[in-house]
Formats: structure tokens, sequence, C-alpha cells
């Protein structure tokens, strides 16, 4: 790898001028001639027949232009596919707009397009949709009940995934031969990735380049030209999908809309644009959720603390439909597959599961299962430590990997990390601020404070491999990328990722500008349009720095051996001869012998008559990147201390240590931002974020009176410490980032709150964790 300048450096977010200063534009700031706004009529009721439709009344409303249906529009349903059989999987197909039946509360029956969106809300009111109602199913356990009202008549016992990944041989006489067995039953809340921007989309035909062109807040352009395509019948070529701004996503947006679909199929009829934004009510309760999930583990010890086996059974509750391109199985996979985690586990069990309920479908939210089956395992090391009477730090000193390469029980093979390193330096460093004597203080006080660690990995850099491991037939991996110099010696650089807030712009003009010895303001990055990139899988699983940055990286070098082509046959000597610094091409023996990038470009484009034969006109280069091993892991461990008010049941956090390790860290401010982002919405999921249904299916929270989200007030400062153990798979050295705050925050916070609750004998194991359950535990004369 050359020396870094940039990498590695916190260069300033070259993103935050427009944005801080009211320059972005995001899809609602987009305005087009005869722009038409359009609303959808929404089920109320969680599961019923559709007998009909009526939206006559709704054409009559001033300002309503048209109102379509599903026979209406007839498009193409959406249906995610896994390579596996009935058995395993069940694919269902999700209509664009509800035809026969309706299975959630929110669900879009109908299309409303009005002049502007008053009238498009005022034709909502005109619509008349009649349902023969059905019993809902609004549980996992009235989902599995035997006789259950099934959501989708195809999935038996409503279930859409049931796979035994790994049984290891003898794991039955492990346990009963086990001096110690935990057991830990968890159920996680169902969250919304609350994104800050909703969701929305801004769809015209441009009739010069025979297009409908979608203006989306997506984070996987590629995938929603594809579903757009098919549903409404085009050629791919025909289907333009272009993202401007992006006010985060987190998972929400890497799946694939119906009201976008909807939404296009309307523009392309009335040959308008076409107008819609998500409102916060259909946000909060009628899109895409995550994270319900319920675990059953135990785990065998040896008297030592050493972990004998692992044996789990994971259901998901996935709503009504599965995601495009992840499907239902994106949750029990994931568990299934990684639930080892940084622990030398040498018995492993697991069942995973996937349920349909009448809720609204769920999409992959930043962590996707990690931060459940994390907090699992640490719950079941905490539970061990205490039966064995050790340290709860020292169970984890004992189990986790420190020899690699390692290949685990679920097959996986590990990269190399600082699983242990970061644990000894996480637990110093609350040592060293002095919080095991504060915590001994507060206790002889009456006061209640509790000490918590995780210690996880994230696994990053998914490539082909990974993917196809999961059977999915549509098989994320890749990465293009473009690297274009121009006659200015001015650099575009395009990549298929997507950032929505992770500053892309900066963080690939860092890599590029290193590659190329080159000045970061002549470094511009184009992402999100499908005509301007050649492919892309989008942004998720912390791939961007992971498998883009790559590609960028290799394009990158590809330019800069033409550079060096060229200046070396101007000079009459070998390419391997010639450096490249300060934006210009140098004679390693003779500095001062300089061919500027414009010099090279003008040769290049505009006297491409001195060119050897053997050198294209043209400074263009392209490179993929794939990552053909198990991908490469990031790890952290957080410290946790918390207090405990007796009087309200209030959880307040004293102090988050974490300290990871992502590889080469790109931009370290960038990092700690991600890192301090995730920990907000781990803690969120932990101590205050939860939807909930009534027994009809009625979802509870469709406002922020009733959502609770942390403020800047429940959240604190965050002492970030940066370890680096540079990947051997990617081209930067870089691992992911974007994911492992959300997934060691519920297991430090869990584990710091069941620390100040050892003197009552309670436990919690279930989140997030309610003032009313802690007040009941520190106060059990008035709960009973």
């Amino acid at each position: 790898m050359k020396e870094r300048k940039l990498v590695g450096r916190s260069v300033a977010r070259r993103e935050d001028p427009r944005l801080l200063s009211g320059r972005g534009r995001f899809v609602d700031d987009i305005a087009l001639p005869g722009m038409l706004h359009a609303q959808f009529v929404r089920s109320t009721v969680a599961h019923g027949e559709i007998a009909s439709v009526d939206l006559s009344a709704v054409r009559r409303v001033p300002g309503v232009v048209a109102a379509f249906t599903a026979d209406d529009l007839e498009l193409g349903d959406i249906t995610a596919q896994l390579g596996r059989p009935l058995s395993e999987y069940v694919p269902t197909a999700m209509p664009v707009l509800a035809r026969d039946k309706v299975r959630y509360v929110g669900e879009p029956v109908a299309i409303v397009v009005a002049r502007d969106a008053y009238a498009a809300e005022d034709g909502l009111e005109a619509a008349k949709v009649s349902c023969t109602t059905l019993p809902p199913v609004t549980s996992e356990e009235a989902a599995l009940a035997p006789g259950a009202p099934l959501v989708h008549d195809e999935a038996a016992r409503n279930t859409l995934v049931d796979v035994s990944l790994f049984a290891t041989d003898g794991i039955d006489e492990i346990f009963a031969s086990a001096p110690c067995v935990v057991h830990i039953e968890s159920r996680t809340g169902r969250q919304n990735a609350l994104p800050l921007e909703t969701r929305g989309v801004v769809a015209h035909w441009d009739d010069r380049e025979e297009q409908l062109v979608l203006q989306t807040c997506t984070q996987v352009p590629h995938q929603v030209r594809t579903v757009a395509s098919r549903s409404l019948r085009l050629d791919e070529r025909a289907v333009r999908v272009v993202v401007p701004d992006m006010g985060g996503g987190f998972g929400q947006k890497c799946v694939v809309g119906r009201e976008e679909i909807a939404a296009a199929a309307a523009a392309l009829r009335l040959r308008r644009p076409v107008k819609w934004i998500e409102d916060r009510k259909d946000a909060l309760s009628a899109s895409f959720l995550a994270r319900e999930q319920h675990y059953q583990v135990r785990a065998a010890f040896g008297t030592d603390g050493r972990i004998l086996g692992l044996d789990a059974d994971v259901v998901c509750d996935m709503g009504a439909y599965s995601c495009y391109p992840f499907t239902a199985g994106i949750e029990p996979l994931m568990a299934s597959a990684e639930m080892p985690g940084v622990y030398k586990v040498p018995a492993y069990r697991v069942r995973g599961r996937a349920i349909t309920t009448n809720k609204a479908p769920t999409a992959p939210y930043r962590g996707v299962s990690r931060p459940q089956y994390v907090m699992v395992v640490e719950r079941l090391f905490e539970r061990a430590a205490r039966e064995l009477g050790l340290d709860p730090v020292e169970i984890r000193r004992r189990n986790v990997i420190t020899d690699f390469p390692y290949t685990g029980v679920n097959h996986i093979t590990y990269d190399p990390g600082s699983y242990l390193e970061s644990l000894n330096l996480c637990e110093r460093l609350v040592q060293d601020e002095g919080w095991y004597e504060k915590q001994a203080a507060a206790a002889a006080e009456g006061r209640h404070l509790g000490i918590g660690y995780a210690c996880f990995s994230e696994r990053t850099g998914y490539g082909s491999t990974a993917f196809a491991q999961r059977k999915m037939q549509v098989v994320p991996g890749f990465d293009i990328s473009e690297v274009r110099m121009d006659t200015s010696g001015a650099v575009t650089v395009t990549t298929g990722t997507m950032s929505h807030g992770q500053s892309h712009e900066t963080t690939m003009a860092q890599i590029v500008a290193d590659e190329l010895g080159l000045d970061i303001g002549k470094v511009r990055l184009h992402q999100g349009d499908t005509d301007r990139i050649t492919y892309g899988w989008g942004t998720f699983a912390s791939r961007s720095i992971t498998v883009g940055g790559s590609a960028v990286r290799l394009a990158a070098a590809k330019l800069g051996d033409k550079l060096r082509a060229i200046a070396a046959a101007r000079w009459g000597i070998d390419a391997d001869e010639v450096e490249l610094t300060d934006g210009a091409a140098r004679r390693r023996d003779d500095t001062s012998e300089v061919l500027t990038y414009e010099d090279i470009a003008d040769i290049a484009y505009l006297r491409a008559h001195l060119l050897p034969k053997d050198i294209e006109p043209g400074l263009a280069a392209t490179a993929t990147f794939d990552v053909f091993t198990d991908g490469t892991f990031s790890n952290a461990t957080h410290g946790v201390v918390v207090e405990l008010h007796q009087g309200t049941g209030q959880v307040e956090i004293l102090r988050y240590v974490c300290v990871e390790d992502c590889g080469v860290a790109i931009n370290p401010q960038v990092v700690e931002g991600q890192c301090r982002g995730g920990i907000a919405q781990g803690i969120a999921g932990a101590l205050f974020e939860q939807v909930t249904y009534d027994d009809q299916g009625e979802p509870s929270a469709t406002s922020f009176m009733d959502y609770k989200v942390p403020t800047a007030h429940e959240i604190p400062d965050v002492l970030i410490h940066h370890l680096e153990t540079p990947s051997a798979f990617t081209e930067t050295g870089a691992k992911g980032a974007g994911e492992g705050g959300t997934i060691g925050a519920p297991a430090a916070v869990l584990n710091a709150v069941n620390d100040a609750l050892r003197p009552t004998g309670v436990e919690l194991d279930h989140t997030p964790v309610t003032p009313e359950t802690v007040h009941r535990a520190l106060n059990p004369e008035v709960a009973s």
C-alpha cells in the first residue's frame, strides 16, 4: 500500500458547506413544471378480503386529477426470492397496490393524484374501501398456533423461513455433561429506522430520452430501476433512477418500496411529473420496520468459564411481506450464521425462522439482527460469570478469539482483529476514570450504579461469496468504479455505493487524491444515477468503503498507470521510473522533469497523435472489486456506566466508552461520527423505541407523542478510542464502520442495567427497558 497522505486524516467534510447552509437538494426540494402530487388510500384494517374499492367520489374532489387502483395500473408484483426449497423458504408476492387482500394497517390500496398535496389528502377522505374483515395475526404466538389464520395461504403456520444451518454432532451430550448451563430468553421491540428524511419520489417521463425518470431517496438505485422496469414492463434502459441528497436511510431505504413504483406508474400513465412524499404518520406506521425478534438460547460452560456449546432458537417477526431483494430470510439467516461472534464456540446448533404477521413489513435496519444476538450472547456470558463466580470481563477474556485467521464452528473465517486488546483497553479506560470506586461509593449511599460491557465483531465487506451462501437469487457483492480525468487535470469518480450521510464525497476523494498525488479539491464524486454509474449495489452492510472504496482505489491506480505511461513515453523511460505527486508526473531520477496533469491530459485528448500506438486516447479507467472471502470483521468493546433512579425508574447513562477497530480509518472524524450515531440508535433500541400493536393489528405509535425517541439529553458524550488492524482483503486496509455502534450498545446498556439491579435479584433480558420495569424492580413493595 502507498504511503498515506490524506487517508487516515480527519479531512473536513466536503459535503458540509452545501448541506449546512441549506443548499442541499432533497427529493422534496424538486419542483417540475406541471407537477402533480400523490397520496395513498391505505387499509384501515390489518387483515381482510377486499370487496370493492370505489374511487368515483375521489375523482370528483376539486383538484384531484386521477385516482388508480391495482386493476387500473396492472403492475407486476414485487417478489423476493431465495434459492431454497419450499420447506425452508416460501416466496410471497407483494403487490404494488393491494388487490384481493389487505395484510396490515397502512397497506396501500389506491393512489390519488392531485394538483397539490392538500387536494390529494382531500381525495383520500372520499375513497370507499369495503373489506370483509379476517382475524388478524398480531404476535408470534398467534402466528404459530395450530389453526391460526394464514397471512398468506401458501405459507403454512405463517412461516416464511425455517432453516437449521448448523448442528454440531454430539451437542446434546455436551449440554448433558456440562457443569454449567445457562439460558436466556429475550425479546426485542419492533423499531422504526427513523431517517430524518422520509421516503419520497418525483417521477416523470422524459420524451427526449424516452425514459421514465425517478428521483428518489434510496440506498439502492439500481435495484429500484430493476424492480420498476419489471413491474411497469419497460426495458431497463427506459428507466433512470437518480438520487439527490439524502437525509438518512439506516437500511429502511435499502429495499424497494411499493409507493415509488405506484407513483412512477401514475406519472407514466398521465405523462406528467408526480411527486410523493411520505408523511411522518405513514413513516411511523406503514413504512418498513425492523427488529421484532425472539431468542431462546442456552450455553454450556466448563468450570473454568470456557464455553462448550451454544444452542439457539431464533424467531423473527417479519410482518406481512418479504422485502426485495433481501427476503424475509435477512434477519434469521444473519443471526444463525454469525451468532458465535468473537468467541471460540466449539459446538453450535441453531434454528432460525421468519414468521409473517399482519404488521407492516420489515427491512434491514442498521445492524440487522446483530444487536439482538450480540445482546443475547453477552447476557449468557454475564449469567455464566455469576454462576461460576467469575469476573464478567475475565470470562470474556478466556473465550475471545486471539489467533487469526480463525475458522469458527459456523464455517466463517475471521480475519485478524483486536478482540482481546479492545476488551482490555475498554476495561482499563473505565477503571482509570474511577467508575468502580464511584459505584461502591454510590452503593453505600443507597444509589444504584451499574457497569456493563459488550464485546463483538461486525462482519463487513460482504462480497458475492458471502451473499451467495444465503442462497439469494439476487446476489449483491461487487462494485464498479470509473475514474476519469478531464483536460484541466480534474478528476471525476463514480461509485455504485450511495451515501445517505456517510461522507462519501470526502472519503472517496481522499482515496483517489492519495492514489494520484492530487489535491483533494480536484476530485469530484458521482453516485446515485443509474445512467452515469455502470452498476452498483448501493450502500448497506458497511460495504461502501470496504467494497466501493476498494473499486475506487483500483480504478484510480489504473488511471495512474496510464498517466505514468504517457509521461514515460514522452521521456523515453520506463513507466516505473515515473512517480505521481502534487498533480504532476515526475522522473524519479530528475524531479525537475515535470509533466503536469494538464500537460498529460492535453496530449491524451487534444493532441492524441503524440500518443504511442499502444496507448488509447483519453484518461479514464474502470475497475471492479469483490470480496471472495467471508468478508472483513471490524470489532469493538463498549463499556457503559448507568445509574437507576429509584423514584422514577429512569436509566441515566453516566459514561459511555467505545474502543473500536475498523482497520484503516480513512477519515477518523467520519468514523467517530458513525460510532456516535450508531450508539445513539443502539441506546434508542435498548431504552426507548418500540412499535406496538393492539389485538386488532392497529399500530400504537403513529406520532412522536407515542413513539419515544431519545433526544440529545438522553444520549451521553462518548469516549472513542481507535485501534487499527488493517484488513488484507480490501484495497485500502479499511473495514466497515457503519453499524458497530448500534450492534454493541443494547448489550452494553442492558448489562449495565442488570449490574445495577444485582442487589435486587432481578434480571432483565428484554428491550426496550422501560422506566416502569426498572421502577418495579427497585421498588418491589410498590409492584406487589
